[in-house]
């Protein structure tokens, strides 16, 4: 019997200190850093879903009610005519449970299906996105990775010569246009420089393409793209480039008072590779989930700056299905810009574990007290 025991015991043992053992997979994944993240950017589309959905019948009217009022409005159709029309034109039914509908929508994202516009018959909520969001991508990208590098340059100029003019200029005139929103800054830069003055050609500039140029790749079609997205590029640049410039002096100030640095000086580094390596890395680290955020965010686009340069991206897209309550392209361009976001967001949790290794180890409390970052380490 003892020995029966003993073996019983010594078998429990072996199963617990067995790597292969379920109870220590269990454990693994439990601690597993990357699963967690991504369980929680499952959830969190999950919730933002459902809320789009709710959100979005919370509107006044809905597809049809709208459409009924547009055309006794503006073309004096009786109420029965425009309803006639309604139901023969849409798919939507309002009077279809919203459980129902619910229900539909969660299966519908599952499967990859966000379902077809009511507005355009035949049109689904991806072919439209995909139809826009590449125009959006362009503009607003291109804008960001401009913006990012010269505000990040900037910031580091400024912190290494503090008190300079270039520390004055860039801190005024970036706060400045910071606290201008880009909606208004696009409808200046109309009003001043294409009406008043006449320096830019507003009217040759609108959409996101000249008539007959066809998508390719070639050097007429990118330059053709690119002056229609100059003036959106602009006014994503000057609205966010002073915030990259004073949030990259700040980090960097405090980059330069750490011990590392100035042990790196001590033992004779030059000053190129203390900037780039120690400082450098190190200032950018805390930027990094902001950067990716911004990026996320890049799918939305931003909506009244398309709307006033009449620029065709997926900003504009989404302006005009909130106005005419089309349901599903609503729902389906706030669902890719969660998607986007979250991901961008778990992309850079990411990219922080792996230049601060003790972030993964669930070593948070000794990275945070200890204020020391690897390239310190290094030091």
């Amino acid at each position: 019997m003892a020995v029966a025991t003993t073996t019983g015991a010594t078998q429990r043992r072996s199963a617990r200190t067995d790597p292969t053992s379920v109870a220590v997979l269990v454990r693994k994944l439990r601690r597993s850093y990357l699963l967690q993240r991504v369980l929680r950017a499952i959830f969190v589309i999950y919730i933002v879903a459902t809320g789009v959905f709710f959100m979005v019948r919370l509107l006044p009217g809905n597809p049809v009610d709208v459409y009924i009022n547009t055309q006794i409005a503006q073309y004096g159709k009786s109420y029965e005519t425009a309803a006639a029309e309604a139901a023969a034109l849409f798919s939507f039914d309002p009077g279809t449970p919203l459980w129902r509908q619910y229900v539909d929508y969660l299966a519908g994202i599952v499967q990859g299906d966000f379902g077809m516009s009511i507005l355009s018959p035949g049109t689904s909520v991806l072919e439209k996105i995909a139809l826009h969001l590449p125009w959006t991508l362009f503009s607003v990208g291109l804008a960001l990775i401009i913006s990012v590098s010269i505000g990040l340059l900037l910031g580091m100029v400024m912190a290494y010569r503090r008190g300079g003019f270039v520390d004055h200029f860039v801190s005024t005139v970036g706060s400045a246009f910071h606290a201008i929103p880009n909606y208004l800054l696009a409808i200046m830069i109309v009003v001043i420089f294409a009406v008043q003055l006449g320096w830019i050609n507003f009217t040759q500039m609108r959409g996101h393409s000249s008539p007959g140029v066809q998508p390719e790749f070639s050097f007429a079609f990118l330059s053709d793209t690119l002056y229609h997205a100059t003036l959106p590029m602009i006014t994503y640049i000057l609205t966010t480039v002073g915030t990259w410039a004073l949030v990259m002096k700040s980090s960097t100030t405090q980059t330069l008072g750490e011990d590392y640095v100035t042990v790196a000086r001590a033992r004779g580094l030059s000053d190129t590779r203390i900037r780039t390596q120690y400082v450098g890395r190190n200032a950018v680290l805390p930027l990094v989930a902001q950067i990716a955020t911004q990026a996320g965010f890049v799918v939305g686009g931003a909506i009244f700056v398309e709307k006033t340069f009449a620029y065709d991206g997926i900003g504009i897209t989404l302006f005009e299905s909130i106005s005419a309550r089309d349901y599903p392209v609503i729902q389906g361009i706030l669902l890719v810009i969660t998607i986007t976001v979250v991901f961008a967001n778990l992309l850079a949790d990411l990219i922080y574990s792996l230049l601060d290794p003790r972030i993964r180890t669930g070593d948070q409390d000794q990275a945070a007290s200890a204020g020391v970052t690897t390239a310190g380490a290094d030091a």
